[in-house]
This record gives structure tokens, sequence and C-alpha cells, in this order.
């Protein structure tokens, strides 16, 4: 009997057990190669990229290598370079973010453009490149060292964070595509395969419609907003709004209509563009959007959005900030949509942004109100803004001026107090509440006739008034000096001494030319009715008194002095 029988068989059984195993193992960079050879990744001689080797015929080789590999990474062959990097930061991010580690520093070993892209571990020399490349090209794939303006990396992202911030989704419900390191940190390759450009960019998953986004990020109302459902397109007038996208629509942009993760323009929260406004502005102008806004905020009287930039924060005082204005104090991209309201509630374009509470003056999140949002900078705060008229009263809080406890005041919290108004236009009357906006409007707006946009972001007439309000006695009276007033109470009333708005109304108006606003203050007055509070520039003391003393039709009387007239009561009306 042969004593070498049972060795011999021993061996053909793990030759056996080896050759499946062998095979395998032969699969892994075959399949790899097979899935990079026609992308940016294959830097080997024999590719089509712009970048790639003189003579080295390799594939795999730039990344991987069999055998004294680095221990950094899965058979790495790239030399790494330092950890002298920028990261992103915010007022609203969660997570602590540090250098970049695992397959994030290993990506960036060619694309922080530091390290030679032919400077192999397992060689002696580095490999050559036409064209004399040697590090990254400058370029949207040079990121360079300042990662400030890129999606953050190497973070830990958990259930823990996920209840810090519940606008991010728990990280168990990730997709088979959207993985985390083994330590359970978002890296580089949660979002990038560098095996495979299926999707462009070397992305795990289609981004169309911000599906890559929202696998991680679950921004409020995001569902219901028009950036996510808009089917707009680009007319393809002025810059392009989508310069890093092949798609067409805002709905197909969703989250790229924004943002970019990579070389941000504005670095906090990554927007694409580095004028704040014009990540707004480049869609809104007309060219996207069907209402040209852009073309309000060159007007003579506007919500100054160019005089500021980077002010505005999420993390701001509520009540009282920097006095500063941005779009997105106004508008949540998240959540704005087409939503007509009726006053005085808020629109579709106020969805889901923060206001004040008319009667507490605290936060409201999210406004309900139009006004709740106007109160935001036109009430408690500090930093409002000063009267355009001088007033015997004065008083700028807004919240104040049309408190329903006031004796007078236009109905924007609630109805009027006059039980009559006989200078009312259809469908106006003294139960009817109204807008901050149908004042303060776009004097190109629909409501002005115009074919603009609604809002108060800019217009001819000062303070943002959708139509003409002169301040200033001594102008001639008609349909123009006064269009404001006139929107809504009859000239013909006003000026008719037998029409019964007034008796008095036309001697004043038009026979004196004195303004509208020379008697009265259209927000609203504590102590008088008929919205009365005179200008103090053409009203002066008689007797050093100024005052309105109300009553019945005859009975009422000013003491005063004006256009160098004493009043007093012996002159009733």
């Amino acid at each position: 009997m042969n004593s070498t029988l049972p060795i011999e068989r021993a061996r053909l059984r793990l030759l056996e057990a080896a050759v499946p195993l062998l095979l395998v193992l032969l699969a892994v960079p075959a399949f790899a190669a097979t899935g990079i050879v026609t992308t940016k990744h294959n830097l080997s001689s024999q590719s089509s990229a712009n970048i790639r080797a003189v003579s080295e015929t390799e594939v795999c080789i730039f990344c991987h290598t069999p055998h004294r590999a680095m221990t950094e990474g899965p058979l790495w062959n790239h030399e790494l370079a330092g950890l002298g990097y920028t990261t992103y930061s915010s007022s609203t991010m969660k997570a602590i973010v540090g250098q970049p580690s695992g397959a994030s520093r290993l990506c960036l070993s060619c694309h922080d453009g530091t390290v030679a892209i032919g400077m192999l571990h397992n060689q002696t020399l580095p490999v050559s490149f036409r064209n004399g490349v040697t590090t990254m090209p400058p370029g949207a794939a040079n990121l360079g060292t300042d990662l400030s303006n890129d999606h953050p990396i190497s973070f830990r992202y958990d259930s823990t964070l996920a209840g810090l911030n519940p606008e991010l989704n728990s990280p168990a419900t990730l997709n088979q595509q959207v993985r985390l390191d083994r330590d359970g940190l978002l890296q580089c390759t949660s979002c990038h395969d560098p095996h495979s450009d299926t999707f462009g960019k070397f992305l795990v998953m289609d981004p169309r419609g911000g599906q890559l986004c929202v696998t991680c990020h679950n921004p409020n109302y995001w569902t219901a907003s028009s950036h996510k459902t808009s089917t707009k397109t680009w007319n393809g007038s002025g810059q392009n709004p989508w310069p890093h996208t092949n798609y067409t629509t805002v709905a197909d942009n969703a989250c790229a209509n924004c943002h970019a993760p990579h070389g941000a323009g504005t670095a906090r929260r990554l927007l694409n563009f580095a004028v704040e406004e014009d990540n707004c502005l480049n869609c809104h102008n007309g060219n996207v959007a069907a209402k040209d806004v852009a073309a309000d905020f060159s007007k003579f009287s506007v919500h100054p959005i160019t005089l500021t930039a980077g002010v505005h924060d999420p993390m701001e005082n509520l009540v009282n900030p920097p006095r500063h204005v941005e779009c997105v104090d106004c508008h949540n991209p998240h959540a704005a949509k087409q939503l007509t309201a009726v006053a005085p509630n808020a629109s579709g374009a106020l969805a889901g942004v923060r206001g004040v509470d008319a009667t507490t003056g605290a936060a409201a999140n999210p406004v309900t109100k139009e006004y709740e949002l106007c109160f935001r900078c036109h009430a408690d705060s500090l930093n409002r803004g000063s009267a355009i008229v001088p007033r015997v009263a004065p008083e700028t809080n807004t919240r104040y001026e049309f408190a329903t406890v006031n004796a007078s005041y236009h109905p924007v919290l609630g109805a009027g107090k006059q039980g009559t108004s006989p200078s009312l236009i259809a469908p106006w009357n003294t139960t009817s509440v109204m807008y901050c906006t149908d004042c303060h409007n776009s004097d190109q707006s629909p409501a002005a006739g115009g074919s603009g946009a609604n809002g108060p972001h800019g217009s001819l007439y000062t303070p943002i008034l959708e139509r003409q309000l002169v301040v200033a006695d001594f102008n001639a009276e008609n349909s123009g000096t006064y269009a404001l007033c006139y929107k809504c109470h009859s000239r013909t009333v006003v000026t008719d001494e037998n029409a019964s708005s007034w008796l008095y109304h036309k001697k004043h108006v038009v026979e004196k030319q004195a303004a509208c606003t020379t008697c009265h203050d259209p927000h609203g007055v504590v102590a008088n009715a008929h919205l009365i509070n005179f200008n103090t520039t053409y009203v002066s003391p008689n007797g050093g008194v100024i005052s309105f003393n109300d009553g019945a039709v005859g009975a009422r009387y000013c003491t005063l002095t004006c256009h160098g007239t004493a009043h007093d009561s012996t002159k009733k009306y």
C-alpha cells in the first residue's frame, strides 16, 4: 500500500477547495475594471479620459495594489495628503465634523490637488501623465483643502444626530445605495461609487428630483413645495439657473435649484451662487418663474436685499436681529407653494416662515397670518425703520398701530370700529379685513393693473406702495396724487361736499391742498377716531395744544394751527 496516497488526496481536496475562492478573487478586480474602464477613473494609457497616463496600462493600480498595500484602505496604493483641511460648518449643523477619515481621505488623496496623481505607494517613481499633468488640474474635481463649501464628510450619522435635527431621516431608513462606513460615518462613498458612473458624477443613485438628497434629508414642508413639484423650464434667456445639472425642470432639479454639494458659491448651506439673492432671482426673473420679481428690486422703493450679505441666519434673534432683509427672511424655499388665501391668512408663498404673534410679541412659527411676518421686522424690533411722516403721537411699532384696542386702525388684525364709512368702494365694507400687501405691493402687481409679481418687493412709490400716495401738502388733488387711498375710498365721495364722507374733505384736500396723511395716520391711532394723528410738518400748536375732539357731525373740532390758521372749538364741523 502506497503511504503517500492520503497526503496526495489531502492536497487534491485543498486545491479543489481553493479553486472557487481563487475564481472569486480574480473576478472582483475584473468586475471593478469593467465598471471603471469607460469612466474618468480609468487613468491608464488606454483610457479616453482627458487625464491619462503616458504608458501605464493597468487600470486599478492608481488606487489599489495586491502587495505591500497601505493600511488606510482596501489594498490602498495611492499616497495620502496631510490633514490640514478646513471643514464645513454652519450655525444649524448638529454633526461634529473632524478631519477627513476613512474612504473620504482616500478620495481626497487625488481630489484635494496636493498629491501627484501618479504618486503610488508601491512604485519608486510616480506614473507620468500626458500633457504634463501632475496633480488634479483646477476645476470641479479639484476640491482643494478648503472643504467649507462642500458637503460635510467623516461625521457620525446615528440616531442621536437624527434626534437633534428633525430634518434628518433616521439612519435606519437608509437604502441599499446610500451607506455609512463600518464605523457609522458618512463618507464620500455614501454618495459616490468610485467604481461606477452609471448616474453621472459617480453617484450611487439617480439624483433626479432630489432623490439622493432626501435619502438623508427630510426638510419640513418639502413634499408639497413648488421647488419639488413645479414643471417650469428655463426659457434660455439670461444666466443658466442650473449650470451644474442636465435637468430641465424645477421639479427634476429639486434640491439642485438652490444647492451644490461641492464647490458651492455660498459656503453656508451650500448655495449655488456667491451672491445670496442670485440663488432666488436666477429663476424668479421671469426666465423660469412666470413673474419677474427681480425687476421690482431695481425700483425706487424696495426691501433692500442687496445692502447686506451673509447676515440672515436661521438661528438669529427672531424679534430683534441685526437690521437686514434677504429673500429667505420672508420665503422658505423648502415650503413655498402656489396656494391662494384670503385676508388675513398667509398665502402659500409665505408657507413655513417665522413671524411674531400680534398679541404677545412672541414667535409665531410658522406664521398663519400675513401680518405676523411683517411684524418680524416692523414691530418690536429695536432696529425697525423710522417714520416717514412726523406725527403728534409717533408710533412705528406696527403691532401696536394695528391693535384692535386702539380708537381707530386700518382693519389688518380685525374689522374696524366705524359703524359706517360712505366712501368705501365695494367689495370693501365696514366688516372687511385687509392685508398689509393691499397697500404695500408692487406698482406692477395684478392688483395695480399690471402684469408683475405680487408682494412688497419693490415699487416706484415709497414706502413700497402699490399706488402713489403723496405725503406733502400743496399738491393738486387728482386721481393720481392720492391713488392709494382712492383704491378703496371713492374719490367722488371724498371730494363731494354733498356725498357725506365728511363735509370738509373737499375744503381741505382740494381747496387747501392738504395731503390725506396730514390729518390721517393710515396704520392706526391709539387715542383718536378716524385715524387722526397730525403731520407736525404742517400742523403746530395753538396755545400749546394740538388735539382732535371727536363728536357728532357738526360738533367735532381741532385745536391747532394749520397753514397759518388757528383752529379751536369755535370752528366745529
